[in-house]
């Protein structure tokens, strides 16, 4: 039995046989005869038009089963290989350099990836990825290899195993065989965890030399929450695994039967508990699982992977088809954010060193300001149908405040002018910013709401890459700094009479949930299937407890001790 240790990125614990995956590369390319330029400029038009094809149907594949935005990574990698440039490029390599398509279009895609490797942002690096994986894809069609790294062998349950997955090898994966997932390399953040989690797929990603372990060892098990990896467990560790395995799935099950009833810790504090939603197919799922409300509506899927943005008669719909399947219950819209790595191809949004302190969110309202307007012209027609909120997102000051309020009120002016009925939505603000919170006071009297995207605030306040797993230490949100920001939102929100929720992924964690209804907030927002272990976990908990530990854990030096005592807490539930 041999111990090892990675990061976790999607919660569960199995056992079970093991199969390697390795990438499938295509060969390296060679020549062409003189003349044999136009028919290698073809065989690539064809094999590019083939490999978008195949990345759409991926990607319909995921939508379909509910997960719109793990979809949206594939929809990215079909408009890759469509590319004008990317084919430009390597029809250039084939007419200058006398190079065969397949030659051509694997340095075509290094040299785009380097470009973007050259920005020195960790995000843009996961898009160097896609550009290589697409190129990839394209020279295995030209070659006549199979598609990707097949699932051969996996005729029963089984945990893959490899270097790295392509996101499109784990999409393509039988689920129903499918046990685990363990990586010698990747980050929590990177596409094949993303679709791990999407799934319920446990998973373990940087369990550093996985694969020379591995050995002749006829099984291995996983614990996607801690990262461990236990390779050929003896007879007693199988033991314990399995029971943890069934209280696991013993748990899930009664967690489903508990949805209905409200998250009241035992001494009578009630939290809100919404759900995150990236598209109207999402809400049957949330309700399902218990969401009093949605508590972040992320509306970039309307705005991506098209030529010209959606009409207003288009967003209303798909707001109002979302507020009349939670109605009564509030449904909170985040304003479009895009830029930092959302780009869109008809946003002249120029390049940046650092996107993610650049135009994006909000920002861009000063050179799109119709955009903005058209949104939120859609957001008020859709409120005649039940309880909508709008949020704007990259707010940094009263300025920004400002900004919201004077599109907001464009569009109402407009709409009245038109004769078109409008209903009641509430302003309100996303946290992601530390200038935010410091300065809220300066305008929290102004709006109805404000939610803390933790994500970004983390991110912000620890200077940390929350994509580089090197910095997985600092990538904590129960860093001391964070939790007083937090609480000086509470504090400000309190005497400006205003409601402060969290829609970043702490709140979707039950030991970060329970550190958040420690300080104060009573609204929670996550993904829907986080729902059920919070409620759980709100459920067992003692509020005067929590504030105690929380009160310490804003005098610590490190996230360590509040995690160590609130896992302890959350391990006690029954």
């Amino acid at each position: 039995m041999k111990r090892l240790q990675g990061i976790g990125a999607s919660p569960g614990v199995v056992r079970g046989p093991w199969l390697r995956i390795d990438a499938v590369s295509a060969p390296t390319g060679g020549r062409i005869e003189p003349g044999d330029a136009m028919r290698e400029t073809q065989r690539l038009h064809d094999a590019t038009v083939a490999a978008s094809a195949e990345l759409e149907e991926i990607a319909a594949r995921v939508e379909g089963d509910g997960h719109p935005e793990e979809g949206a990574i594939f929809r990215a990698q079909a408009s890759i290989a469509r590319d004008p440039a990317l084919v430009t490029l390597a029809t250039g390599r084939i007419d200058d350099h006398g190079e065969d398509a397949v030659a051509a279009v694997q340095a075509a895609a290094d040299s785009f990836a380097d470009q973007l490797r050259s920005l020195d942002d960790e995000v843009l690096s996961a898009r160097a990825a896609d550009v290589i994986d697409v190129g990839q894809r394209i020279a295995r069609r030209l070659s006549g290899i199979p598609d990707a790294a097949s699932a051969t062998g996996l005729d029963r349950p089984t945990i893959v195993v490899a270097a790295d997955l392509p996101p499109s090898v784990t999409a393509t994966l039988p689920r129903e065989r499918l046990l685990g997932i363990a990586l010698e390399g990747s980050s929590p953040t990177a596409h094949a965890a993303i679709l791990a989690r999407a799934y319920g797929i446990p998973a373990v990603v940087g369990v550093g030399d996985l694969l020379d372990a591995l050995g002749p060892a006829s099984e291995i098990a996983i614990d996607g929450g801690t990262g461990a990896v236990v390779i050929d467990p003896d007879t007693g560790t199988a033991a314990s695994i399995d029971a943890a395995t069934d209280r696991d799935r013993q748990r899930h099950d009664a967690d489903l039967r508990e949805a209905g009833r409200p998250a009241v810790t035992s001494d009578g504090v009630e939290v809100a508990l919404l759900a995150n939603i990236g598209g109207p197919d999402e809400s049957e799922s949330a309700i399902e699982l218990g969401a009093d409300g949605v508590g972040l509506f992320r509306t970039e899927f309307l705005f991506l992977e098209r030529s010209l943005p959606p009409s207003e008669e288009e967003q209303a719909a798909a707001y109002e088809r979302v507020v009349r399947a939670f109605a009564p219950r509030p449904v909170t819209v985040r304003l479009l954010d895009v830029g930092g790595d959302k780009a869109i191809p008809y946003l002249p949004i120029a390049p940046e060193a650092n996107p993610f302190l650049g135009v994006r969110a909000l920002r861009l309202a000063d050179v799109e300001r119709g955009l903005f307007v058209t949104q939120l012209r859609a957001c008020y027609r859709a409120a005649t149908a039940g309880r909508l909120k709008v949020m704007a997102p990259m707010v940094a000051d009263a300025g920004d405040v400002d900004l919201l309020h004077e599109l907001a009120e464009q569009a109402r002016r407009e709409l009245a002018a038109e004769s078109i009925p409008i209903g009641a939505v509430n302003l309100g603000v996303m946290l992601e910013i530390p200038s935010s919170v410091l300065v809220s006071d300066a305008y929290f009297g102004r709006i109805g709401f404000a939610s803390l995207g933790t994500n970004d605030l983390l991110q912000y306040t620890v200077a940390v890459d929350r994509t580089n797993p090197r910095l997985e230490r600092y990538r904590d949100p129960l860093h001391p700094a964070v939790l007083r920001l937090v609480r000086m939102a509470v504090d400000a929100g309190d005497r400006a009479g205003i409601e402060i929720s969290v829609c970043g992924e702490m709140a979707g964690d039950p030991v970060s949930a329970l550190a958040l209804v420690g300080l104060g907030v009573r609204s929670l927002s996550m993904a829907a299937s986080g729902l059920p272990a919070v409620r759980r976990a709100i459920r067992g908990a003692h509020h005067r407890q929590l504030s105690a530990v929380m009160r310490k854990a804003l005098g610590e030096g490190s996230a360590a001790p509040a995690r160590a005592r609130l896992g302890e807490l959350v391990a006690a539930t029954p």
